[in-house]
């Protein structure tokens, strides 16, 4: 057998072309694809106790209880319709932490590097910045009729919690939802968008909602999406309120708002109210 000669002409070359497959991606990308790899895993999570929690019901079937109506409990030991915010934080728990390697292993195969190990909780404890003063001069300020109001009250110290978890200012989710159902908890629009914030069947079960009727988990579901098309829009706010109200896919037809106005009008009340809950608190 012959022996076979390897030539090797300007070997660091290759050695330099090896080092500069990473960079592709400047820096402002590589945070995006760590942000969508860890979304990715948060997502994976979700949908993995989901699953086990399905599985795994009939094992915790307790019966009966004294009035006859069946006490259908789940993985966490919760009822029915308890368990959907707490497997998305669960979730987002794992996420935040030692993690399943999922997010590290999406984040290496795109850029060939490793996931920095501050970047889990940097993406998800920040809030998103919004420069909310920038809508003053553009739109008006208005004032929403006060039954509405004195039923948002009901539901402030969801929207705190809501806000501070998902880092959406509580003024913007204020707005949002009297824009959208002006608070009233039952609302059902014809669209068959349901309860406080209006979440359609599919968003409710891609943000783990379960019942958009209960107040916390519509008010956390639409404030997880609105977080969502905020970091989407790089925290344009004309631009997610339209995707919340038109969809994203008509905001990318469009290339911005969509010449909807149904949708123009939206985008311009919600930010009317937000400015005057800005007023009020300045």
């Amino acid at each position: 057998m012959n022996n076979l000669t390897i030539k090797i002409s300007e070997p660091g070359k290759h050695l330099n072309q090896m080092q500069n497959v990473n960079e592709r991606f400047d820096n402002k990308q590589k945070s995006k694809i760590a942000e969508a790899a860890l979304q990715f895993e948060a997502l994976f999570t979700s949908m993995l106790l989901r699953s086990m929690n399905s599985a795994t019901s009939e094992l915790f079937d307790s019966g009966e209880n004294e009035f006859g109506i069946k006490n259908n409990s789940n993985l966490f030991g919760l009822p029915d319709g308890f368990d959907a915010i707490f497997e998305q934080q669960f979730a987002d728990f794992m996420t935040k932490g030692k993690s399943m390697g999922i997010a590290e292993a999406v984040y290496k195969k795109v850029t060939g590097e490793e996931l920095p190990t501050t970047v889990r909780s940097n993406s998800f404890n920040r809030t998103i910045k919004v420069d909310t003063r920038k809508y003053d001069t553009e739109f008006r300020s208005l004032k929403p009729a006060s039954d509405s109001l004195n039923r948002l009250r009901k539901y402030e110290d969801i929207i705190d919690k809501a806000s501070s978890q998902f880092g959406v200012d509580k003024n913007v989710i204020r707005s949002v939802i009297l824009a959208e159902s002006a608070a009233k908890q039952n609302a059902v629009s014809s669209a068959n968008a349901k309860g406080l914030m209006q979440l359609i069947d599919s968003t409710a079960a891609e943000m783990g909602v379960k019942n958009s009727f209960d107040p916390k988990e519509n008010i956390f579901g639409g404030a997880k999406y609105l977080a969502k098309l905020l970091r989407q829009y790089n925290g344009n706010l004309e631009l997610a309120l339209a995707a919340y109200n038109a969809g994203p896919s008509n905001v990318e037809k469009y290339n911005g708002i969509p010449p909807f106005e149904e949708t123009r009008k939206y985008v311009e009340k919600v930010i009317s109210y937000l400015n005057h809950f800005n007023e009020n608190e300045s």
